[in-house]
C-alpha cells in the first residue's frame, strides 16, 4: 500500500537529506523539508521546503503542522551550537527550559532527548533507513577490489575497538593497521581523523609499495540509529585513499551509504575497497 502520510525531514548538511526525500516522493509521499540555514544544502530547494535558522524552535514546528507532516526524519551533520550565541523565537523561548536540557550529556543523550521533544509534541520520528531502506549498505563488497589477510584481521581488531569505546559514547570509527590503532574518532568526526591518519606517513602509502590500514565504521552500543545512524560517502573514499588506507569496512544493514554508484566508481579508480560485513 502507498503511504500517504506527509513526512517531514529536518534537514542538516551532507547529502543524506535530499536522497531521503527523493525516495519519499517515489513512493508517493508529499514531502517537505525543513532546512537549517548555514547547514543545510541549497539542492533541497528542488522540493517544497522552509529555510529556518537555530533557535527557530516554534517557527519549526509550525512549519510541520502547516504541512501536515505527523512523522519526521531528522538527517544530515549540524555543528553543536552555542547556545548563547543562538536567538530564539517565541516557540523557542517557551520551550527553553526543555531545550537547555537536551543539552545535557554526550551525543547520544542530546540524540535521544531529541526524538523525545518532537514525539512529545505529536510527532513520529523515522530513521532514514526506514523511509529510504536502499540507503543501507547491504553484505559484500561494492566495487572490484577486496581485501586482504590483514585487512581481514585488521576489520575484526576495529570491530573490538568500537564495541569497548560503545559504553564511553565516544566515536564510530576507528582506523586499524597491521593490528595497530592508528586512531579513533572523537568529536571532529571521521574526515578530520582520517586526515590525522593521513599524517602518519610511516603507515601510508608514501612508506610502502601497497595500501595498508582499514576504516571501520559501526554504530556504537546502544544507538540511537533514527537519528543517528553512521554514514559513509565518496569524500570518505578519498580521504581513504589520500590516508594511504587499503579500504573501508561498515556494518551492513547500519551504515548508510550516500551516491552507492560513485563510492564504487570511486573505490574502483583509487585502489581501495568497500565492504559490508555482517556482524
Amino acid at each position: 500500500m502507498i503511504e500517504t502520510r506527509g513526512l517531514g525531514i529536518l534537514a542538516g548538511g551532507g547529502l543524506f537529506p535530499v536522497k531521503v526525500a527523493e525516495s519519499a516522493v517515489r513512493a508517493g509521499r508529499p514531502v517537505h523539508i525543513v532546512a537549517i540555514s548555514g547547514e543545510a544544502d541549497a539542492t533541497i530547494e528542488a522540493f517544497p521546503h522552509t529555510w529556518i535558522k537555530l533557535g527557530e524552535v516554534g517557527r519549526i514546528l509550525k512549519t510541520l503542522n502547516k504541512a501536515e507532516c505527523r512523522e519526521l526524519v531528522i538527517i544530515g551533520s549540524v555543528t553543536r551550537p552555542d547556545l548563547s550565541q543562538v536567538r530564539f523565537d517565541l516557540g523557542g523561548i517557551l520551550n527553553l527550559p526543555t531545550i537547555l536540557g537536551l543539552t545535557i550529556g554526550g551525543d547520544d543523550s542530546l540524540l535521544s532527548n531529541v526524538i523525545r521533544f518532537f514525539e512529545a509534541r505529536g510527532f513520529e520520528v523515522r530513521g532514514a533507513h526506514e523511509v529510504a531502506p536502499e540507503l543501507l549498505a547491504g553484505s559484500g563488497p561494492i566495487g572490484r577490489n577486496r581485501p586482504g589477510d590483514q585487512d581481514i584481521a585488521d576489520i575484526a581488531t576495529g570491530w573490538d575497538v568500537v564495541e569497548a569505546l560503545g559504553g564511553l559514547d565516544v566515536g564510530q570509527a576507528c582506523v586499524v593497521a597491521r593490528s595497530h590503532v592508528l586512531a579513533i574518532e572523537a568529536a571532529e568526526g571521521t574526515d578530520r581523523m582520517l586526515g590525522r591518519c593521513g599524517e602518519l606517513r610511516q603507515w601510508g602509502a608514501k612508506s610502502f609499495r601497497r595500501r595498508r590500514g582499514v576504516l571501520v565504521k559501526c554504530p556504537k552500543r546502544g544507538q540511537e540509529l533514527r537519528v543517528d545512524m553512521p554514514a559513509i560517502g565518496p569524500r570518505t573514499i578519498e580521504l581513504v585513499a589520500a590516508a594511504g588506507l587499503s579500504g573501508v569496512a561498515v556494518e551492513a544493514s547500519a551504515v548508510l551509504i550516500a551516491e552507492r554508484d560513485r563510492v564504487a566508481a570511486l573505490a574502483d579508480k583509487l585502489g581501495v575497497f568497500v565492504l559490508g560485513v555482517e556482524r
